[in-house]
This record gives structure tokens, C-alpha cells and sequence, in this order.
């Protein structure tokens, strides 16, 4: 992302906990510069926005596989509220994955708690903490109605086994199935619905993206030692694989060319 945009996380009330990863408020003042560049994502996301020209829009945009390069696009403001592993289904009616690479309009969503929830959120302005107000008021009794509790909570454990953190790296994924009690084909389906991913690539973009949060901290070879890569050059090649250029590329600014912004696409 460029230095014209900011960004800054909402405190969310304990009611969203078990349902909401993150609300983050965006806003930007300038046209850019420089590329957007959008990181791969494993998360779904509702987004709030109003763009320059006044234009109003509640998206959903599903997880992004690979990082993309978009040229700069006037934007007032933007609420993104974060969806938790395995609350997708319940909230929007559609299994994760089928999601994975899009933007859409979260009203032409086939499940009427999609068109449910856009009618709710549809005349707020872009307000952050109005937005967190709004979700708390309507989401709880909602999502605990219709959710699988176990389901939700094996797809949690399943990407916490899969995800980097102090002291832990992922293991293979038949540890994994093995240590939840899955098989491996169950626990592949239990990412489809509440991730959208494979865990494997889960696993990929969650390590490429402490590459990236750590890559001012440590050495390029003690880096690929804390994320969990056999060694650098299969560090850079799983980068280059997910970001479009190699880390030293990156991190020099020597980025992929800038693609036109694209338009939402209608469900």
C-alpha cells in the first residue's frame, strides 16, 4: 500500500470475538503515487466504502491467492470488517471458497442473510466505530442460531495448526488431521468451507506474509529459518511464487507492473 493511505484498527466488543477477526478503518487523502498492492489474503472481508466520486458499495471480498498491482484509484473511505475463520457460511450463506478471488457486491450474494445483512449495513456511512455498533447490534444472536459450533471450532484449531506464530511452525497436514482427529480429506473440507484455501496454501501465504512482517528484523537466511523454509532459495522461490518478484525486488520497490483498478464484478 502507498504512504497516502492510513489505517487503523477498531476495538471490537467481546460479543464479535468469536465472529469478527478485525475491523480496520482506510482512508486516503492523495492519489497515490505508487501501486496498491494487495498481499495474499486467506481472510473474507465486508467491506464499507465510498469512493471519490461519492459512489457507495458493501462488498465481499473473498480470499486472494496471490498478490496483485493495481494502479491508484481515488477512495474517500473504507470500513473492512475481518470475518473469522468458519463464520462465512453462516453469515453469507456461501462456502469460502466460493469466494476465493472475487469482489462482489455483498446484496447480490444468492442467500437472503446476505441480502439481509447488506440491507442493514446499507445506509451507514463509513464510520468504523458506527459500523462495530452495528454488527454487535445484529450478528451474536444471528450467527449463534445457525452456526455448527463444532465445525467452527476444528477449522479454528485446524488453522491455528497451520498457522506461524512464537515457538510454533505448521506441521504436515496429516499431523495436522491426525492431531484434530480428521481425516485429511475432512480436514481439506473443513478449510474449503471456512477458509476458502487448501491448508496448504493456507499455510504458504500465512508464512509468506511473516516474510514480510519480519523482513526488516533478520537476515534473509535467518528469516527463512524462523518462517519455516527449508532454506532461503525455497524461501524466495515460494515469495516470488505468491508476490509476483523475488524479496529483494520487493523490498527495493522493483514491483510488477500496475494493473487498470478492476470492477466489481456482479454475483
Amino acid at each position: 500500500m502507498t504512504n497516502a493511505l492510513s489505517e487503523r484498527a477498531v476495538p471490537l466488543p467481546d460479543e464479535l470475538r468469536p465472529w469478527i477477526a478485525r475491523v480496520g478503518a482506510l482512508r486516503l487523502d492523495a492519489m497515490p503515487k505508487e501501486p496498491f498492492v494487495h498481499l495474499p489474503d486467506a481472510d473474507t472481508k465486508v467491506v464499507v466504502r465510498v469512493e471519490g466520486s461519492g459512489r457507495r458499495s458493501i462488498l465481499v471480498v473473498g480470499p486472494r491467492v496471490r498478490a496483485t498491482y493495481h494502479a491508484g484509484k481515488p477512495l474517500v473511505s473504507c470500513v473492512e470488517v475481518r470475518l473469522a475463520p468458519g463464520t462465512t457460511l453462516p453469515l453469507l450463506g456461501v462456502p469460502a471458497v466460493d469466494l476465493v478471488g472475487r469482489a462482489v457486491s455483498l446484496g447480490d450474494l444468492p442467500d437472503r442473510k446476505a441480502r439481509q445483512l447488506a440491507d442493514e449495513l446499507r445506509w451507514l456511512d463509513p464510520d468504523p466505530e458506527r459500523t462495530v455498533e452495528r454488527l454487535a447490534e445484529v450478528l451474536p444472536a444471528r450467527l449463534t442460531a445457525v452456526a455448527d459450533s463444532s465445525r467452527t471450532e476444528l477449522v479454528r484449531a485446524g488453522v491455528d495448526a497451520m498457522s506461524i506464530r512464537t515457538g510454533h511452525l505448521p506441521g504436515p497436514v496429516p499431523d495436522v488431521a491426525r492431531e484434530l482427529a480428521v481425516s485429511e480429506r475432512q480436514l481439506r473440507n473443513l478449510f474449503a468451507e471456512g477458509v476458502g484455501l487448501s491448508p496448504k496454501h493456507y499455510a504458504r501465504i500465512n508464512r509468506v506474509r511473516a516474510v514480510l512482517a519480519h523482513a526488516t528484523e533478520l537476515s534473509w537466511a535467518q528469516l527463512a529459518t524462523a518462517t519455516g523454509y527449508y532454506d532461503q532459495s525455497h524461501m524466495t522461490s515460494d515469495f516470488r511464487a505468491l508476490m509476483g518478484v523475488p524479496p529483494r525486488s520487493y523490498f527495493t520497490g522493483r514491483l510488477p507492473a500496475a494493473m487498470p483498478c478492476q470492477s466489481v464484478r456482479r454475483g
